[in-house]
């Protein structure tokens, strides 16, 4: 689970712009850190970084609104 964890800060450092290690539980659209384009570009960086498929149609923002959120998804997807 750390390079999960490692792997997604990283991801989520670079695309917000932000250190996001001091907001895992934090709700990055309610404090403006990510935007639906950004949403985007993450969910890509993790498809190519973790080898999973993020389906479309099957995402639930608000599964996926906080770090801690989106590493125990890719974490369950990689089984």
């Amino acid at each position: 689970m750390e390079n999960v964890r490692d792997g997604i800060i990283e991801i989520m450092t670079e695309v917000s712009g932000e250190d996001v290690t001091s907001m895992m539980d934090e709700n990055f659209y309610d404090n403006g850190l990510l935007d639906s384009m950004a949403t985007i570009e993450v969910l890509m960086s993790i498809q190519d970084e973790f080898g999973v498929t993020i389906p479309v149609l099957g995402f639930v923002r608000e599964e996926w609104d906080t770090p801690n959120k989106v590493i125990a998804k890719v974490t369950e997807m990689l089984g």
